[in-house]
């Protein structure tokens, strides 16, 4: 197993990214000095330790929050705060979505914020995406009416809505049933392969970053630094019961969760 390493043209490049919080009279040093390249068309999954800055890596990429020292660069040209090539899907899918819009209103909302597209335009492009997460047939549904994973759908039809080239996901798996969730990773699959989308996806899942993932970089105990940095040569299409039972994804959940609970003492 190789590790992978960083490239000098990278697509997204994160440079010397460090994130102190100050309160109460203490400091707390979150992330401390991460390097980081990604490449164009690339699935990355972040992991580590429950509170490790995965989080708030992820969301200082997105230009959420600001690092309280280094860069992020995408394209070489430096982001100081959100970008639209860059959009952001949130771990609490019932909180991102309004209850009081339908499917179709949800999905629009991004494109009609961004003023764009005239009103043909944003209908035809939501009626693409909610087939592209098969959600047809939904279009007039609330929130409350659907699943946790068919409220995900929508939440993941919304951003791509946008044509982001960057899809930055927190957890977004976390809060649905087993077989609900193997659903859902099929789909981001297939949309990443479809769309040529660059995925940065932060998962507590072992198993789950290494199958959906081209690269998967562990971080330690805070204050963050990168722990391991692995390139995950599985092949595609990868299958649910298959890709898990190969020898080398084995071998790379063996590496991975040595590490980590290395990391926790265990």
């Amino acid at each position: 197993m190789k590790d992978a390493s960083p490239s000098g043209s990278a697509y997204i490049s994160v440079r010397g990214i460090a994130k102190t919080y100050a309160g109460h009279g203490q400091r707390t040093v979150a992330l401390s000095g991460i390097d980081l390249d990604i490449e164009r068309g690339a699935f990355l999954s972040i992991v580590g330790p429950s509170g490790c800055g995965k989080s708030t890596l992820l969301q200082i990429v997105a230009g959420l929050i600001a690092p309280s020292a280094g860069e992020v660069r995408l394209e070489g040209r430096r982001l100081t705060g959100t970008a639209p090539e860059i959009v952001y899907v949130f771990q609490q899918y019932s909180r991102s979505l309004y209850p009081w819009k339908t499917v179709a209103a949800n999905v629009a909302y991004g494109l009609e914020n961004r003023g764009r597209l005239p009103r043909a335009g944003i209908e035809a492009r939501v009626t693409e995406y909610i087939g592209l997460v098969k959600l047809d047939g939904f279009e007039g549904h609330y929130p409350w009416q659907l699943s946790g994973g068919m409220q995900q759908r929508v939440a993941i039809a919304r951003a791509l809505a946008c044509r982001p080239a960057v899809l930055l996901m927190d957890e977004p798996f976390s809060a649905v049933d087993a077989l609900t969730r193997a659903g859902l990773q099929e789909l981001i699959l297939r949309l990443w392969a479809e769309l040529g989308l660059t995925v940065v996806f932060v998962t507590h899942d072992t198993d789950e970053a290494v199958y959906l993932a081209t690269r998967v970089v562990a971080l330690s105990r805070p204050p963050a630094a990168i722990a391991m940095d692995v390139a995950i040569e599985l092949p595609h299409p990868r299958r649910q019961i298959d890709t898990r039972e190969l020898p080398a994804y084995l071998g790379y959940r063996h590496r991975l969760l040595h590490e980590l609970f290395e990391a926790e003492g265990l």
